[in-house]
């Protein structure tokens, strides 16, 4: 592939529609780029659980950037990556950028095999979303006056995934960041009821945090029909991940884009300024 044809073929975004996929998109628009969205409902759909969907999606792609949804711990979500990555290397597809989970061992599963495939490989390790307060499963309880979660005084560098995006992009498009792992975090570390302590006050709330056994919220989630492949990965999140494993913070951010991350206290500002945690429950 060309240097010209490089930078006028798509690039796919698997996950292009999820909180970092979608921002990749547009960032990579706004640069000019070609974008094919990989997703069930695109044209032409991109679907892991069907891989003869696949090959129409890197058709003619000059990168991909990875995700897998829902977790990359789930059962088979490493053999799947293997997969689609030997197959994008046989399509001529060979700059990949993979979203990876930090001190998640089956993550890391994904990550060794990419390594080893031959390859312009990127890995994006990164911390827990500062977005999943305001995007993810966290947002519909921060609309209560209380939210309970089985997370105990371990702090978390959360990540901006403004910052993912910066990094995956700068990946995708540039020189450089082939055969990069990048641990991708805040630039400090603080506990969940921290987190809700800042975002009660910005958005000018009482919303109080209580810990809660993980069996007590493992239950909750089963009364409320959440299906079996979720709920494993929240207990593996809240008891394995938030052991105290990923309380150091790292520097990807600066090494790949020569700046400081976000910090979380930013994130609360803006988020709250749209007053997206103010909204009617």
């Amino acid at each position: 592939m060309t240097a010209t044809t490089e930078t006028t073929a798509p690039i796919l975004i698997i996950g292009g529609t999820g909180k970092t996929g979608k921002r990749v998109a547009e960032r990579l628009t706004a640069l000019g780029r070609q974008v094919r969205i990989g997703s069930r409902s695109a044209q032409p759909a991109f679907d892991w659980e069907r891989p003869e969907t696949w090959p129409a999606a890197l058709e003619g792609a000059s990168a991909a950037y990875i995700t897998y949804y829902p977790d990359l711990t789930i059962p088979g979500a490493p053999e799947a990556i293997e997969a689609f990555v030997h197959l994008a290397l046989d399509r001529g597809v060979k700059r990949l950028v993979l979203l990876s989970g930090r001190g998640e061992p089956e993550a890391q599963r994904s990550e060794e095999m990419l390594k080893a495939s031959g390859a312009d490989w990127t890995i994006l390790s990164c911390a827990w979303f500062a977005q999943n307060f305001s995007e993810g499963f966290l947002f519909e309880a921060l609309l209560e006056d209380t939210v309970r979660l089985p997370a105990g005084p371990v702090p978390e560098p959360f990540v901006d995934a403004d910052d993912i995006a910066d990094v995956a992009v700068a990946a995708l498009t540039q020189a450089g960041h082939a055969g990069k792992y990048y641990e991708l975090t805040g630039p400090e570390a603080i506990t969940f009821e921290t987190a809700i302590e800042q975002i009660a006050q910005a958005a000018g709330r009482d919303i109080r945090f209580e810990q809660m056994a993980i069996e007590d919220f493992t239950a909750g989630l089963h009364a409320a029909g959440v299906p079996q492949v979720f709920i494993d990965l929240e207990i593996e999140l809240f008891t394995e991940v938030l052991d105290g494993r990923n309380v150091a913070v790292a520097d990807g951010v600066r090494q790949a884009l020569g700046r400081e991350p976000r910090s979380f206290a930013q994130y609360v500002r803006e988020t709250a300024a749209t007053g997206v945690w103010n909204r009617e429950a």
